[in-house]
């Protein structure tokens, strides 16, 4: 079972807001770890104990010694904190993976609900039915990955006593398994159960429309995507030689450790201190190979370890959500009246209670919120977007504005701009249009907006010039090959 501690840590005001969760005792690390601790500490003080009490100081403690100083010298060489941690990673990764694969029933269910209409007692069986076709798929999924579930559902005769199943799917699955032993479960085939039932139930005019149908298979089919998956986890395991390299890595360590941090050094009396507790060592286990037991226990979610996942739980869960969605509330709802805020179309903030009086005015600001820009460099900058032409370059500044259509470049450094202040583009009627076809004659006065006659007249003109610039490069590219030529590799470049 998941263990939870959310509700104890829902605010981190205060100092060591996690140090009140070193004290539990389920799903924690002292659980996991204790007995290897000890085990550590045997092997310590039994190698301690020897050194003082069975070897001899001519032959056998010298010995010792040499072999302490030299794991004691070379213990550290084993690369442990990159092997560990990148091991945790990937099961950490395939840990989360697997919840995410966990099917839920609900989207089946409600679009079988809204399919198939009536309350007769066809239209009720195969509701019913279809649902439970998919339980039984995810229970079977269960039964290949899960010592709880397999324990609770050893047999299809369980199946059968439990509601799941009735005698004569139980015998066809049976007969199915007998002909083709090779694929032990065969939990995909009640999904292809739920499969044709909705079928038929199309054929026959209980659901309306092809719409209908289409969804309901692509939710089956969704379905059973997600219980291959959890099969699939089950199947392809992190690579055993990842693991058993990871594994020697952080026992061979500790090996070393217990042995290389030995006391052999005597006092100046002569005497010996027996009982010196190797803190050090003991804090770099625990932390290590506590690091191994979470990678342990997250590699096979659905086992029997403290935080492995509620799979019986969502057995249960699975079914009775499924009967309720397509059976009690088929086709139910509450009675339709005004809402409590009818008169006022959408209310502006629902109300609070005393203990979340302090939260009333929460609410997400902008990051710009805070920036404010001056009124002066609040008028509008324009780029005028073609010119006035010069003359004598007539042809290449044509060329060069064909260019600028086929270039990609956003920014042109020659570009000419053009500056009207905020106020007068709010006194115009259409400043943007003005900016369009304005004459650079205005630029000299900012100060001077035109009247409607002004803008008409200065537009006219304007566009008559364009029509004579356009009827002159005509004229250039019909007479003169040369400048053709020239306006077209102006535009390749």
């Amino acid at each position: 079972m998941t263990v939870t501690y959310s509700n104890e840590v829902t605010t981190s005001r205060g100092i060591g807001i996690f140090l009140k969760l070193l004290a539990r005792w389920k799903g924690s690390i002292y659980k996991i770890v204790w007995v290897d601790l000890l085990l550590y500490l045997f092997i310590y003080y039994t190698l301690n104990l020897l050194y003082l009490y069975v070897l001899d100081e001519t032959h056998g403690r010298p010995h010792f010694i040499s072999i302490v100083t030299y794991f004691s010298k070379y213990g550290n060489a084993i690369p442990l904190s990159f092997v560990l941690g990148f091991y945790v990673n990937v099961v950490y990764t395939r840990w989360w993976g697997q919840y995410t694969s966990i099917p839920y029933p609900d989207n089946i269910a409600i679009l079988v609900g809204a399919s198939i209409h009536g309350k007769d007692e066809k239209s009720k069986i195969i509701r019913r039915t279809i649902i439970r076709y998919v339980c039984v798929a995810f229970t079977l999924t269960l039964t290949m990955i899960s010592p709880k579930v397999k324990k609770r559902f050893p047999t299809f005769h369980h199946f059968v006593q439990a509601g799941l199943l009735n005698h004569e799917e139980k015998k066809f699955i049976e007969q199915l398994d007998k002909e083709f032993p090779t694929y032990a479960s065969k939990y995909w085939l009640p999904l292809a159960w739920a499969a044709n039932v909705t079928t038929r139930a199309r054929a026959e005019g209980i659901i309306k429309d092809e719409l209908g149908l289409k969804d309901i298979l692509q939710e089956i089919n969704d379905f059973r995507e997600k219980c291959k998956k959890l099969w699939d986890y089950d199947w392809i395991c992190v690579p055993l030689v990842y693991t058993q390299v990871v594994t020697l890595a952080v026992y061979l360590y500790f090996l070393f450790t217990v042995i290389g941090t030995q006391f052999v050094e005597e006092q100046a009396e002569g005497d010996l201190f027996l009982f010196r507790f190797p803190l050090m060592s003991c804090v770099e286990f625990f932390f290590y190979m506590g690091w191994l037991k979470v990678a342990e226990s997250l590699i096979n979610p659905f086992g029997e370890d403290d935080d492995d996942f509620e799979v019986v739980w969502m057995i249960d869960r699975h079914l009775q959500v499924g009967y309720l969605l397509v059976d009690k509330i088929h086709n139910e709802h509450p009675k339709l009246n005004k809402d409590y805020h009818w008169n006022e179309v959408a209310p502006n903030q629902l109300p609070f209670t005393v203990a979340s009086q302090k939260y009333m005015n929460e609410h997400p600001v902008e990051s710009t919120f805070k920036i404010t820009v001056q009124k002066g460099d609040q008028d509008l900058i324009f780029k005028d977007d073609l010119g006035r032409l010069d003359e004598p370059n007539l042809v290449l500044n044509y060329g060069r504005r064909f260019k600028k259509l086929f270039s990609r470049r956003r920014s042109d450094p020659g570009c000419q701009l053009k500056r009207v202040s905020l106020n007068e583009a709010e006194n115009s009627d259409d400043w943007s249009e003005f900016n369009l076809f304005a004459d650079e004659d205005l630029n000299e006065n900012s100060n001077h907006v035109p009247n409607d006659e002004q803008f008409n007249t200065l537009r006219q003109e304007r566009l008559e010039k364009r029509k004579e610039d356009l009827l002159k490069l005509l004229d250039v590219l019909k007479n003169d090959k040369e400048k053709a030529k020239q306006i077209l590799d102006e535009i390749i470049r």
